[in-house]
């Protein structure tokens, strides 16, 4: 798999999302700022709940904004069945006999495509998984806990 066009893939939609979630951001703010939202009384928190709500809205345009930035910027690292997995390295591991494949990237933690006919999780270093696949290598088992439950995953792939 081209992980050079998976990468270009994921800009496309980030940028989407944050054009989405960009233009979500500025209608609370005016919502938020609109003289109708001003407090009658002590007890009225319109005003007051649409200013969290546009707060924390552009903090998540500010986190996918900063996710861009690392896809855009990303060096990717062709890897092979001997090496061991790092970031940037696209695996395939198997569940129950079942095949996934996940992009580990340095932020982006939840996004997911469908590429190449391929569903893609992108996992994080920090996330269960991605610390247990970081420094293994194809073949190997890996085990981690999910919540209560013990999942083990076999590496197929790494590319």
């Amino acid at each position: 798999m081209d992980k050079k066009k998976l990468i270009e893939h994921f800009v496309i939609q980030i940028r989407k999302e944050l054009e989405a979630i960009t233009t979500a951001a500025k209608n609370t703010y005016d919502i938020a700022t609109h003289e109708d939202n001003k407090a009658e009384n002590k007890y009225d928190t319109r005003g007051l709940e649409a200013s969290y709500l546009a707060g924390a809205q552009a903090q998540r345009v500010s986190e996918m904004m900063d996710v861009l930035v690392v896809f855009e910027t990303a060096k990717i690292k062709i890897f092979s069945a001997k090496d061991p997995i790092a970031t940037t390295a696209l695996v395939e591991v198997s569940l129950n006999d079942k095949a996934s494949f996940v992009f580990i990237m340095p932020k982006g933690g939840g996004q997911s495509t469908v590429y190449a006919g391929q569903s893609i999780q992108v996992i994080t270093p920090e996330s269960p998984l991605g610390r247990t696949l970081i420094g293994k290598n194809v073949g190997e088992l890996v085990t981690f806990e999910a919540g209560s439950k013990t999942r083990e995953y076999e590496i197929i792939a790494l590319s």
